[in-house]
Parts: C-alpha cells; structure tokens; sequence
C-alpha cells in the first residue's frame, strides 16, 4: 500500500507539473497571438494613412501602395517571429504602439518628402535588424551588469566624437553630428543607452551604501565620496559634453535619467528634491551663460514678435496646430511644409495640423501605453539591475516625448530632440528599437522567473552544456 500510495503522488505531481505546462504555454500563446493581431493592426493602419496621404496630394491612389504594406507587415512580423522565438513571455503591448508610431511618423514623412521617406525605410529596416539581433545576443539581462565600466566609458567616448575636429560637425546650431564617410549619425542617442546601462549596474550595485550613509556633513547624512563619486563624475561629463555641444535636450535627459534611478534605486525623496534644485539652479545658470539659452526662452515666451525671424517655427507650429482643429485637415490636405524643422522637431504639429486633436492625442496616448507596459515591466521585477534598467529605458522614451511635445504646444522651451519612432533620423529610430528589445527582454525574463512561461536554457547554454557533454564523454570514453 505504501507503494502504492508513492506511485500515486509522484503521478499526481506529474499531472501537476503537466498542468503547469500547458497554463504557461497557453498563457504565452495567448499574449503573441495578442501581440500579432495588434500587429498586423498597426500595419493596416500604416497602409491606410499612406493611401489618404497620397490621395489629398495628388488626388490619385500610390502605385505601390500593396508592396509597401507587404514590406511594412514583412518587417513587422519579422520583429514579431523574433520575439515568439527569444522572448514569448514578454509584454504583449510594446512592438505593436512602437509600430504604430513608427508607421505614422513615416506616412508624415513621406508626405513631406519623398526621399526623406525612402532613407527612413532604410533606417526602418537597420532597426529592425538591430532588435532582432539585440533579442537574439542579450539572451541573460543581468550578464549586461557585469559590463557596467565598458559601457560607462564607451558612452563617454561617445559623447566625445562630435568634438573630435575632422569627426563631428554642426547642425542647427549643435555640435552633435559625427560625419563617416557617406554616413552621418549622432552619437548621443546610443550614449544614452550605454550610460543607462552603467548607472542601472552601478546603483544595483551600491544603491544600498547610497541610501544608508551614515557619514554626516551637519545636520545631513551623506553618502561615502567613493560610492557617489562616480555617479556624480558620470552625470557632469555627459551634461557638460552635452552643454558644450550646445545641446540642452540631451542635457537634460541625461539629468532626470541620472536623478530618477538614484531616487529609485535608494528610495530616498531627499535626492529627487535635492535633483530638482540642482536642475533650477543649473537652468538659471545656463540662462545668464549662453545667448541661445536666452534667445530658446525669449521665442518660448513670445515668438509672435519674432516671426520674421527665429521665432518663425514657433509661430508656424502654432497656425498649424490651430488650423488643424478637432479633427484635422485630413492626410495630405494641410500645409506642413511651412514649417521647416517638420520631419523632426515639429513633426507633431505636422501631425496635428493633418489629424487634429484626435490624432494628436492618439499619438500621446500611444507613448503612455508605451511608458505604462516599461513601467509595468520594472514593477514585476524584483532584481534591482532589472528594476533600475527598465525604470531607465522608460525614463529616456517618457522625457523625450514629453521635452519635444511639451516644447512644440509651448509647454516648455523648445530643445532640440526627437520624438521616438515618429521623427525623422537614423540614429534615433535605431537606438529605440535597441531600447525596446531590452525592454522586452526584461519583460520575458520577469515572465519567466514568475512561472508564466518555462524557462528553458538559451541557446547559447544549450550549446556550452553540449560541448562539456562531448568532452566528459571523450575523458570517459578510453577508461
């Protein structure tokens, strides 16, 4: 009978373990089966706003209108197969609202230039490729933490190219531009990655030593100068680099990334009130240095007294905007090209001209389902590396949308930066879709720690347990 009884329960823990299985493999099918619907959604969507755009320019369908959706679902559920593949448990939302902004920036792209449009289906494809070779290189996120001080120097040498004579050139009054050969690309956007990187290793590693200094300075208890140094080194060289290049947007990207992982990382308040005053501080010192700091302001404040001069994008985005109403002009009915930063820094009053208010909040309400899914993903994690890495992510796409939005409605100073996905730019599209392959390869690894899908070994495990099962067995094989 006892046997018996054992026989029983170990059949009974099978069925268990059976059961599990089946719960965990219907619950990833479930999200990508999600995740392709609202694919091939985004890329209905992208089929259809060109054929309108076409039809309000030249009153005539775009004769190339079904291999351009065949090409845009091709990349699409190539992105998709991907993640099925490296990443089934991740979140369902994220690849779908990035397509969706990236196809409606490139139907506003390509109503306003078709060569722009035809270099931004190249760059749309590099992305791709480098989010499918993200999700399939980065196969352990936390093995990204041991490389902390490689990506903190790498993002420094970065930031340095511009300045490097010969290298990097200006544009648009910032030094931010490296010239190779017949590319031009900015360095910036992959920094950013590489510095979030470095900070999100560092504090999981000495966030505790931060948050539970005991050393005082009066009244206040501060953190040992060897724990904070580096953090402090980092965030001055990249906001200095970035001041230097005249490049404000990024300065203060990189600051509200550098203060919201301290605050998360120590649980602290104190640093994210002390963050805040030493913004204030540096915003009024950075006012009185620099001239253009001063002219951003003056054309924030009043750029209708300026139109005829630089205040002239300001006030076109405004008339753009306004005349755009609650439900736009319609697809290549409005008159976006008055505005001449329209493929990038305006590219959403471009977008509300044409659309309207819907299509305006549409796309805000894109980026925060977007920011939702990235926080989401750092509240069902529970290994700190993980944790500040996604809080990070989502910090860099939440404050890019909100300076470059808040800037073109007048909510803030204008700075020069783009909006994710949507704007035109290689670099920028590239290194988002490298930011949303670790965000959703941190999405799958919460996933599966969390028994909602199986954690099967890698591939690149499976290969190192096959190579030491062919050299035991080559030791054991003349014995």
């Amino acid at each position: 009978m006892a046997r018996l009884g054992g026989h029983h329960h170990h059949g009974g823990r099978e069925r268990s373990h059976v059961g599990l299985t089946v719960a965990t493999t219907t619950h990833a099918q479930r999200r990508r089966s999600s995740e392709l619907r609202l694919v091939v959604l985004a890329a209905v969507i992208t089929g259809a706003g060109y054929t309108l755009a076409a039809l309000g320019k030249n009153s005539a369908m775009p004769p190339r209108i079904l291999p351009f959706l065949g090409v845009v679902l091709l990349l699409l559920v190539s992105a998709h197969i991907a993640i099925r593949w490296f990443a089934r448990g991740a979140d369902s939302t994220l690849l779908p609202v990035a397509a969706l902004l990236n196809g409606l920036g490139y139907v506003m792209i390509a109503r306003l230039s078709e060569r722009l449009a035809g270099l931004q289906t190249t760059w749309t494809f590099i992305g791709i490729g480098v989010f499918i070779g993200v999700l399939v290189v980065v196969e352990r996120i936390n093995d990204l933490s041991r490389f902390k001080w490689t990506f903190f120097f790498t993002g420094a040498g970065l930031l340095l190219l511009p300045l490097v004579p010969g290298l990097g050139f200006s544009s648009g009054g910032a030094r931010i531009w490296v010239n190779l050969g017949p590319i031009n690309f900015q360095p910036g956007e992959f920094a950013k990655l590489a510095l979030a990187l470095f900070f999100a290793a560092y504090l999981a590693e000495r966030g505790s030593l931060i948050s539970n200094s005991t050393r005082r300075v009066g009244p206040f208890n501060v953190p040992e100068t060897r724990d904070l140094l580096p953090l402090l080194a980092a965030w001055a060289f990249s906001v200095l680099v970035m001041v230097g290049q005249r490049d404000l947007g990024s300065s203060l990207l990189f600051f509200t990334l550098f203060v919201v992982l301290v605050w998360v990382a120590t649980e602290r308040t104190s640093y994210l009130v002390i963050g805040s005053g030493m913004f204030a501080v540096a915003c009024v010192a950075a006012y009185h240095a620099f001239d253009h700091v001063q002219t951003r302001v003056a054309i924030w404040l009043d750029p209708w007294s300026r139109y005829t001069g630089k205040g002239y994008q300001v006030a076109q985005s405004m008339f753009a905007l306004g005349s755009g109403g609650t439900a736009g002009t319609g697809l290549g009915l409005g008159d976006p090209t008055r505005i001449p930063e329209a493929k990038n820094d305006f590219i959403f009053a471009a977008i509300g001209e044409e659309l309207g208010l819907f299509g305006a909040t549409a796309v805000l309400i894109a980026f925060v389902l977007m920011i939702g899914a990235g926080l989401r993903t750092a509240l069902r994690t529970q290994r700190p590396f993980e944790k500040l890495l996604a809080t990070g992510l989502t910090t860099i796409l939440g404050v890019q949308a909100f300076i470059i939005i808040g800037g073109v409605i007048r909510v803030v100073p204008l700075t020069g930066i783009t909006l994710p996905f949507v704007s035109y730019g290689g670099s920028s599209l590239v290194a988002n879709y490298a930011l949303l392959a670790l965000l959703i390869r941190i999405s799958d690894t919460s996933a599966r720690r969390l028994g909602e899908v199986p954690d099967q070994p890698t591939l690149s495990e499976r290969w190192t347990a096959r190579r030491v099962a062919r050299a035991e067995k080559k030791v054991g094989g003349p014995a």
